[in-house]
């Protein structure tokens, strides 16, 4: 059990100190047996049975006297991993997470190692906490941008580095996000909605700030879904142009020897009374006459750019 003082730094308590706290709140981290064996110790009057390994989506529901949710947070460094799952509830003295993975313990440790508040209060507290989720987004973002960039640019080189199966990975992994920003704004819109009144209306305005820097995350990512399918189509396009080429190419090379086929089947045919048959040069003279029709349809190509 991991239990936070939200004051300027944080501060670690014990469990017992959470009923003598008056204008203090707190955070807690608690594993699912915790929970079950410390409940009563919150007051939170919930009866909130969380299955970590059922968890779905991430979402928040408002209830009588608290609010309570979820989260499901995937991971930046492999997407298809398997994804971080907590469940939460939330009231005026504080909020306590129930989290058997540890993420929650790491996202506050990291805002007790780099916020200093200058008005400690839940609003700023949920503010870091939501930003702890997307911080590591736009770094990421970059760098699938720079990647969709090699890839056009080998595309365009005509090289065999311009792989499509990495763009619909990568789209795939965009897809995730975009279904995850858009869990967390539903999330965030029932925290604006401040229905318990849990939240200041003059602390309101860290939530809204959230919204904000997600609609910012949420436009990078449509737009970056946007160009993975602005790749794919310029390899498809490409693809056609290769196509394209090799049928120019076998056309080319049927074109010309339809004329020789005419020329072998021609004097193939044997007759008695063909006069070149019996002539001493005729077989130099036939050579020579597909050698001038091939070095012509050459000639006629090239100058029709078709080669």
């Amino acid at each position: 059990m991991n239990i936070y003082i939200l004051e300027t730094p944080i501060k670690s308590c014990a469990q017992e100190e959470i009923s003598q706290l008056k204008d203090s709140i707190y955070a807690a981290v608690l594993t699912t047996q915790e929970w079950e064996q410390h409940r009563d110790s919150f007051d939170m009057g919930i009866e909130l049975e969380p299955d970590v390994s059922n968890i779905h989506n991430t979402k928040a529901e408002v209830n009588y006297d608290s609010l309570t949710g979820t989260f499901r947070i995937p991971d930046r460094k492999d997407l298809k991993e398997k994804d971080s799952r907590f469940a939460f509830a939330l009231d005026e003295k504080g909020i306590v997470f129930i989290d058997n993975s540890g993420k929650a313990v790491q996202m506050i440790e990291n805002i007790r190692r780099t916020k200093y508040w200058r008005e400690p209060s839940i609003e700023r507290f949920l503010y870091d906490f939501l930003e702890q989720i997307v911080m590591d987004d736009l770094p990421l973002m970059e760098h699938y941008e720079d990647e969709l960039n090699r890839i056009e640019d080998d595309i365009l080189a005509d090289q065999e580095n311009g792989n499509p199966v990495r763009v619909n990975e990568i789209r795939s992994d965009i897809r995730k996000l975009l279904v995850h920003y858009e869990q967390i704004i539903d999330m965030t819109q029932e925290l604006e909605e401040n229905e318990n009144g849990f939240f200041s209306e003059d602390n309101l305005r860290y939530i809204h700030l959230f919204m904000n820097l997600l609609a910012r995350r949420y436009d990078s990512a449509v737009s970056l879904r946007d160009h993975t399918m602005q790749v794919r189509d310029l390899y498809n396009a490409q693809m056609d142009i290769r196509q394209n080429r090799t049928m120019t190419l076998l056309t080319v090379i049927t074109t010309i020897f339809m004329p020789l086929t005419l020329i072998t089947g021609w004097y193939g045919m044997n007759f008695a009374y063909m006069p070149e048959l019996g002539w001493r040069y005729g077989y130099y003279v036939v050579v020579g006459v597909s050698i001038v029709v091939v070095a012509s349809c050459l000639a006629f190509f090239k100058k029709k750019k078709w080669l």
